[in-house]
């Protein structure tokens, strides 16, 4: 398994991954049509092709996890400003968890950030992300607040758990 900057020619294993761990993750929180606005929103190969060839301070482009040419984690962040960085996408095939791959995308995004100037980095998790959750506290992520769900629309109501950890 290896951990690599994402070109074109991993976009459907970006997808396949994200939608797979997207529904994975909150198909107990989140209702169906809520899903497939956010997944067709997000993990669609127009959006990704653009995410992976469009690499700047804002976006640090895909990290993935690689095993025998398929992708089997994937991961992205980007700087919020000089010092502040946010860590927006991470999934991993559900089979796949518990096998310290998420950690190895986290800390590649990571490196990345530093190496930007980074001091502080922050994510959103959506409540009742019993995945997410421990796995960023795990890394040293403090809560901060509660804040209405990045994809929520008119007459949604979800909530993210915003955390922070420094560098």
């Amino acid at each position: 398994m290896r951990i690599i900057q994402a070109d074109i020619k991993h976009i459907q294993g970006i997808i396949d991954v994200c939608t797979l761990g997207y529904i994975a993750t909150y198909r107990d929180i989140f209702s169906k049509e809520y899903m497939a606005r956010i997944i067709r929103k997000f993990y669609n190969y127009d959006s990704i092709l653009k995410e992976v060839t469009t690499i700047n301070k804002k976006w640090g482009g895909y990290f993935i996890a690689v095993e025998e040419d398929n992708v089997i984690g994937a991961g992205a962040g980007g700087m919020l400003d000089d010092e502040n960085t946010e860590l927006f996408v991470l999934y991993l095939k559900p089979d796949r968890r518990g096998e310290g791959i998420g950690s190895k995308i986290l800390d590649s995004i990571t490196e990345q950030q530093k190496n930007l100037g980074a001091n502080k980095q922050y994510v959103s998790v959506q409540k009742g992300n019993h995945k997410g959750i421990p796995f960023y506290e795990a890394k040293g992520f403090s809560f901060i607040h509660e804040q209405s769900s990045y994809g929520n629309s008119n007459n949604d109501t979800y909530i993210s758990l915003r955390y922070v950890r420094k560098l």
